[in-house]
């Protein structure tokens, strides 16, 4: 049986709101949380960017939810060592609810401190020697390294959790669906792809947890929530590595001038039909997720808890897609 989790995005809401979110999603009966870590927001239509790290401490005392990170890139703006001690204090302030989910990032994020943004297969290597250093700082012993991306001398984690913290890899393509089933604890990704759940399964994910996030645009009048979702995330439908290169939210909106309304429309469940809904998350369990994460555009979200509360949640824990 499959869980149902909710993605607080970063990018749209202050940090009351996405607190406020985190208690609706757990009164609605999800199982779990997942949170962007962002530094921009993809536009300025979406307009905010909170520090995760300070959410997630708030989230900590608001809700008994598990939380993870979705995702953070551990390695340019902050570095690994930092990277640790976060998610160190996060998972202990969650009583080890916590997950650390990471990925290779996104200049958007990632070159505001001005260093070079070195291409995919640099940013896998960079993101291995992260993991090496983050899980020698998960023991709790003092820690050195030098390595060909990285430094840190006498490093040690005095607060942790009392187990340890997994580490779920992001990956969309080949290559880094391969590297993280081998130094991952999990797999994160966003469409509901079975041959890349295939892929990692073989490659040596085996029976590790394989997570997917979808958003959707919960609303009563349909055309209204398309509008919605184009204007606040028309990003999502462009296509190839520009969401990883292309390094401000002005950028982001110059590009998504290509991205059409009927785009968004048939790739983004907009309206208030279950059966449009209940799809869309049905296509994760059947290509072999064992969790999927659903985030609403759009201010409405009261009314979309609502309606998965009483419509889809349940229909889905069912069985009936």
């Amino acid at each position: 049986m499959p869980d149902f989790g909710y993605f607080l995005s970063c990018e749209e809401h202050t940090p009351a709101e996405l607190v406020d979110q985190a208690r609706m999603a757990e009164q609605a009966g999800f199982d779990s949380l997942w949170i962007s870590d962002h530094y921009h927001p993809w536009n300025d239509e979406q307009g905010q960017s909170p520090f995760v790290w300070t959410v997630i401490g708030a989230l900590s005392q608001a809700v008994s939810l598990p939380v993870e990170t979705a995702v953070t890139c551990p390695f340019m703006r902050l570095h690994p060592a930092v990277t640790a001690q976060a998610a160190a204090t996060a998972a202990a302030q969650l009583g080890g609810r916590f997950r650390l989910g990471v990925g290779t990032g996104e200049a958007l994020n990632e070159h505001v401190l001005g260093d070079h943004w070195p291409e995919a297969s640099v940013r896998l290597e960079m993101l291995e020697e992260s993991l090496q250093i983050i899980r020698q700082l998960f023991t709790g012993e003092q820690t050195s390294h030098y390595g060909k991306h990285f430094t840190v001398e006498n490093a040690r984690l005095y607060t942790l959790p009392d187990e340890p913290i997994p580490i779920d890899v992001s990956a969309f393509g080949p290559q880094a669906v391969e590297t993280a089933a081998r130094i991952g604890d999990g797999l994160i990704t966003t469409m509901p792809d079975t041959a890349l759940v295939e892929r990692f399964r073989r490659a040596g994910g085996g029976t590790k947890p394989v997570y997917g996030g979808a958003k959707v645009c919960w609303g009563a009048d349909r055309p209204q929530a398309v509008r919605t979702a184009h204007r606040l995330w028309a990003n999502e439908q462009l296509p190839g590595e520009l969401g990883q290169i292309l390094p401000t939210p002005r950028h982001f909106e110059q590009a998504s001038e290509l991205v059409t309304e009927d785009q968004v429309a048939s790739a983004v469940p907009c309206g208030d039909d279950p059966d449009a809904h209940a799809e869309a998350l049905s296509a994760f369990i059947d290509a072999g997720f064992d969790t999927v994460y659903v985030s609403q555009i759009g201010k409405d979200q009261q009314g979309f808890f609502d309606f998965y509360r009483t419509k889809i949640l349940p229909r889905l824990r069912d069985g009936h897609h």
